[in-house]
């Protein structure tokens, strides 16, 4: 059993790892979709798939140019009266938890802070899922494209999330940045930025930052192995940051490049890495987006939640 999780969890990092050396990180779109449409969601229950399982599904939707980030598993697609097409393969999700000897959860909230934990138990399971464009026979209902709300645009979404946040938000300068010191967000002016999008994807970089503050998701700067403990927040933030921009409809961006070599490295050599930081990006979106932080679906306590 030991072996078998190890693998997967190599499994996994891999996918993450390729991406990243391809140059397209899973967490990045580049092109516009519809409101919400750019977060993978179980076709069967409408419920989004969340942390880890974003990448994985983001990554296979845009090696396979899917028109749609829709997925369900193939006994979900018969109670439909469907089918998957003979030949097709499906794409590899994961749910996973820790247990405590005892039965209790191990939050994540103990895992990011390295606090001393009794022992634990690490549940992950693996389940297999298929595009909407795998199968034959889908309900027309299920298959239609939504259109966006009247008066919905990126942008407005965009705004709609930095104003819900109540965060101080200044602008000035040349640079952007998060000062936890007096819990400041600075931004160059909009003028500054060559498109509206670009502005409100470093915003929204700036805003996930923002969530780490002790009265938020207290998302401390501890030392982590094989990586810097600013090198992984970065990593958290660009997730965090890229799943706020999907929930937008905003094209994503990659905000600190410069930052991949050491995520590879760190990622080498750490194989939960990606669960921790898909993990606690969640919780950052979770706290910023009630609409879907308020949806149900299965949670796990470390990242790779699964709503199959």
């Amino acid at each position: 059993m030991k072996s078998q999780v190890t693998d997967l969890y190599a499994a996994v990092t891999q996918q993450i790892i390729t991406a990243l050396e391809a140059g397209t990180p899973p967490w990045v779109c580049p092109w516009h979709r519809g409101g919400g449409s750019v977060i993978p969601a179980n076709l069967s229950s409408g419920r989004p798939y969340r942390g880890i399982n974003i990448l994985l599904l983001n990554l296979q939707q845009m090696a396979c140019g899917y028109a749609t980030n829709r997925w369900l598993t193939y006994q979900q697609a018969r109670a439909l009266g469907a089918q998957v097409r003979r030949g097709e393969s499906g794409t590899g999700i994961v749910f996973f938890k820790l247990l405590e000897a005892d039965g209790a959860v191990r939050t994540a909230r103990h895992a990011a802070n390295d606090e001393p934990a009794r022992k634990v138990i690490p549940l992950l399971r693996s389940f297999t899922v298929f595009n909407a464009a795998q199968v034959d026979g889908l309900p027309e209902a299920l298959t239609a494209v939504a259109e966006p709300p009247e008066g919905w645009t990126p942008i407005s979404a965009a705004e709609a999330v930095l104003e819900r946040s109540g965060a101080d938000i200044r602008h000035g300068g040349d640079r952007a940045f998060y000062r936890p010191a007096d819990d400041v967000i600075q931004l160059p002016p909009p003028a500054l930025f060559p498109q509206a999008t670009s502005y409100y994807n470093v915003a929204l970089h700036e805003l996930t930052h923002w969530t780490s503050h002790p009265d938020r998701c207290n998302r401390q700067l501890s030392s982590r192995a094989h990586l810097a403990s600013y090198a992984f927040e970065e990593l958290v933030a660009e997730i965090g940051s890229a799943f706020l921009s999907s929930y937008c409809g905003l094209p994503g961006e990659m905000q600190h490049a410069s930052y991949i070599a050491s995520w590879l490295q760190a990622l080498r050599n750490d194989k939960r890495l990606v669960f921790t930081a898909a993990s606690l990006a969640q919780k950052a979106a979770d706290f910023l987006m009630p609409p879907l932080a308020d949806a149900p679906a299965v949670e796990g306590a470390a990242s790779a939640e699964v709503t199959a």
